[in-house]
């Protein structure tokens, strides 16, 4: 029985010249080579599926080919040299290939280490290719240190890595870096147009665009997903494989579907929004997929409100951009920040509960509400009615017109509190009363937690100096981060104080830098480093001779004048 292998590995690029999407990058190894400007290590990054570890192998093979040291010798894609031929089927001596994801230690990187040492025995460079290199450890990293700086001169090295990041900076620092680029959809279409016409393929335009789009700029993902669609045809014997062949086979949701729900979701009719979910679901819609989806059409919808038609972006089709075109005019660039936010935190919400059909439609139904705030009093009353002040807690950071609010707090607050008693004037509406008076201006941090003082805001100016972490301070906006002992309430006491004391609105926005510091934490370092100072100054070396038991703890601020 005759073997056939899969596409990515049939049509991997053999030559630079067939390496797509990476032609700046491919000239310039190319021109290096033939200057013998060669570096050490080279250090190739980028996402799964662009070529890093072909990369290396042609950097192999273009320094190793016979033709660099013979004339006579004649080398292409259709007829290699020997040595390119061995190192094309991984079996040439001199050309070593090392998993870092499977050996990961010193002892892994002192053998390399020791056959360096040794000459090549046939061809002109012995190379190691050392792919996942991030997964090395601390000390394998270090034992490589100093054969990378100044290694043998028939040696070279060619690390591969996704997450470059995590390599040390003494390591970058020895290597000349490459970055292998996301194709363009553009570029990728045509490649596996390319390849469907040399494998006989019967495919549809649309449908290869979808998978190029799909593949997120990865050819191997590509590639694979484009073989994945040719045996489906081969086997069902049913002509064309068509674009909605491939959503079937990926579980991507049609897009037009989805412009469909976001309309019944801006009209408000949570009824026929979660009926188009549930067909959604029915089709074998993936969950993170579609959160994705939705927000790629509120990038759309942003992209139409900010900065007019769409029509020349070849990834939307007429009918959508007619619909993009006709739903965009109900629909605000507020209304989609709130969106993305909630799309965002329902993306979060997969990584906890296992029920991933419960989150997409409890998701449906808060978008629905969520675009009822403003609406007017009949549109609500038709409508299953939502917590205001629910979605002020859950949503942080939203920028919501004072006058939207003011008109609709009260009225859904009336609707949904059965004891009457409860039932008070819109606090938001008391606190812009309150701060007509006199207004504090607060230009920083500091300010913020200094005014908390003044107004005995105790918890509130705890929080502010303990579990907050201040990423970046702007008038009118707050960055932080914080732990995990923050008050729940933290976020909508800050806002109404705010509002109350600059008579102004703020948005409080999470990061998740982790590298930032609460004021305490940063008062603390202060000291340790002034303590420091202290014990190497004269003083503290009398006071060590004049009481050898004593130990300086901290020091003692002198408040007096």
């Amino acid at each position: 029985m005759k073997k056939n292998k899969i596409l990515a590995l049939k049509y991997r690029p053999q030559d630079f010249k067939d390496l797509i999407g990476q032609e700046l990058m491919s000239q310039t190894i190319t021109n290096a080579i033939k200057l013998g400007k060669t570096p050490n290590a080279y250090l190739l990054t980028g996402i799964r599926g662009v070529g890093k570890t072909t990369t290396a192998r042609l950097i192999a093979k273009a320094l190793n080919c016979e033709k660099n040291s013979d004339e006579n010798v004649k080398c292409s894609s259709e007829n290699f040299c020997k040595t390119c031929e061995e190192i094309i089927h991984s079996r040439h001596i001199d050309i070593l290939e090392m998993d870092a994801a499977s050996k990961t230690g010193i002892d892994d990187i002192r053998e390399i280490i020791e056959n360096s040492k040794y000459s090549p025995t046939s061809a002109q460079y012995k190379i190691f290719i050392i792919d996942e290199v991030h997964m090395l450890s601390k000390q394998a990293f270090n034992g490589l240190l100093k054969t990378l700086e100044e290694p043998p001169s028939r040696l070279k090295f060619i690390l591969a890595t996704t997450e470059v990041r995590k390599i040390p900076v003494t390591i970058l620092s020895r290597c000349q870096r490459f970055d292998l680029k996301r194709v363009e959809i553009e570029k990728l279409s045509a490649h596996l147009k390319n390849i469907c016409s040399k494998e006989n393929g019967k495919i549809s335009d649309k449908a290869i665009r979808l998978i190029a789009r799909t593949s997120e700029g990865s050819v191997r993902d590509a590639v694979s997903l484009l073989d994945r669609s040719l045996i489906s045809q081969s086997i069902s014997k049913s002509g064309n494989v068509e674009e909605d062949d491939v959503r079937k086979m990926l579980g991507l949701a049609d897009r037009s579907k989805i412009l469909f729900l976001f309309k019944e979701v801006l009209n408000g009719n949570e009824k026929d929004a979660i009926k188009h979910l549930k067909e959604l679901i029915n089709d074998g819609v993936d969950a993170k997929i579609f959160l994705n989806d939705i927000l790629e059409v509120l990038y759309l919808f942003s992209r139409r409100i900010s900065l007019g038609s769409i029509e020349k972006d070849f990834s939307v089709s007429e009918s959508e951009e007619q619909m993009i075109e006709t739903y965009s005019k109900n629909i605000d660039i507020q209304d989609i920040g709130l969106f993305w936010q909630l799309t965002m935190k329902t993306l979060d919400d997969l990584r906890i509960i296992g029920n991933e059909n419960l989150i997409l439609e409890m998701y449906v139904m808060q978008l629905t509400h969520l675009k009822s705030i403003g609406m007017p009093r009949e549109t609500l009353e038709n409508n299953q009615n939502v917590s205001t002040e629910n979605l002020k807690d859950n949503l942080i950071g939203e920028k919501i017109e004072e006058k939207k609010i003011e008109n609709n707090v009260s009225t859904q607050i009336k609707n949904q509190l059965k004891n009457t008693e409860q039932i008070k004037s819109s606090p938001i509406k008391n606190l812009s009363s309150q701060n007509k008076g006199s207004k504090i201006e607060i230009t920083s941090f500091q300010d913020l937690i200094t005014i908390a003082n003044k107004e005995k805001e105790i918890e509130l100016k705890y929080d502010l100096e303990r579990n907050v972490k201040l990423v970046s301070f702007n008038k009118g906006k707050i960055d932080i981060s914080f732990n995990e002992k923050l008050n729940k309430n933290f976020i909508k006491n800050l806002t109404e104080k705010l509002l109350l004391w600059t008579g102004e609105r703020w948005i409080i926005s999470l990061s998740k830098n982790n590298d930032a510091k609460s004021i305490y934490e940063l008062n603390n370092q202060q000291k340790s480093i002034e303590l420091m100072d202290f014990k190497k100054s004269k003083i503290s070396e009398k006071i060590q001779k004049a009481f050898p038991d004593a130990k300086l703890s901290k020091l003692v601020e002198d408040n007096n004048d």
